[in-house]
């Protein structure tokens, strides 16, 4: 999970830890193996799925370096990219056409455009500080959307992570060794990632917030969304509590 949501912790005070973690090249060394093709699957099936119109306008929310972006630009969309990183922004940039743009964003802020679709993909919620931005972003996507678009956040599926929680691994990439160590801590799934870089030691902490398909359906319900339908896998298989690995919502 791109654990994307992420703590930064080193002798330094960083404002917004996931303003810092996301910002550093570990962060993309640790996670580079990420399947690529799957994430294409996916954007194939839900762009089928949600029938977008021919050269829709999506927002790609919280794109990171832009991998969904430029594929979602590659089947014929104008897409906008935004992310709070401004290294992955000036990454993703290098990539930019007349209908695929990138810009630093909040996304706790409308962006102001309004959009077929506003897509939240691969755990890119639920890391905030204070709970109140996870209801702003909500509020947000909704004022992104245009009459007929329709918003999607694709989340772990909490309750299946924590059954199948890994205490501790170590992964090795790039002559770097990772130790990743998991745990559920005050309604977060937390993840210490510890390694020596360049004759430096670094910790890191990635914490999100274990929310519910119930704890969503709370959060829609006060930014005025609703749910229409709800799929377990990249593959759009209906949802299941206890055995999907993914919580795919589609709302408008």
């Amino acid at each position: 999970m791109r654990s994307r949501e992420t703590t930064f912790t080193m002798t330094k005070t960083t404002e917004k830890w996931y303003a810092s973690w996301f910002d550093t090249p570990y962060y993309h060394i640790l996670y580079k193996d990420r399947d690529y093709k799957e994430a294409q699957t996916f954007m194939d099936n839900l762009t089928g799925y949600l029938n977008l119109p021919e050269h829709g306008k999506i927002l790609d929310l919280a794109c990171g370096k832009g991998r969904h972006s430029i594929y979602l630009n590659k089947l014929g969309y104008n897409v906008t990219g935004v992310d709070l990183s401004e290294q992955s922004i000036a990454y993703a940039r290098q990539f930019e056409n007349d209908s695929l743009k990138f810009d630093v964003h909040d996304m706790t802020k409308p962006y102001p455009e309004t959009f077929d679709a506003v897509f939240n993909l691969f755990t890119s919620f639920g890391y905030f500080e204070k709970d109140e931005c996870n209801l702003q972003t909500i509020e947000s996507i909704k004022a992104e959307l245009n009459d007929t678009g329709f918003g999607v956040i694709d989340f772990m599926n909490s309750e299946y992570v924590i059954d199948n929680l890994v205490a501790e691994d170590t992964k090795t990439i790039d002559g770097i060794t990772f130790l990743q160590q998991r745990k559920l801590e005050d309604g977060y799934i937390v993840k210490d990632i510890s390694f020596t870089a360049d004759g430096e030691d670094y910790q890191f902490q990635e914490r999100v917030k274990a929310f519910t398909l119930k704890d969503f359906e709370v959060l829609f319900e006060k930014a005025g969304v609703h749910l229409l339908d709800v799929f377990g896998d990249y593959k759009l298989h209906k949802y299941h509590q206890k055995t999907s690995e993914r919580l795919i919502m589609i709302f408008k």
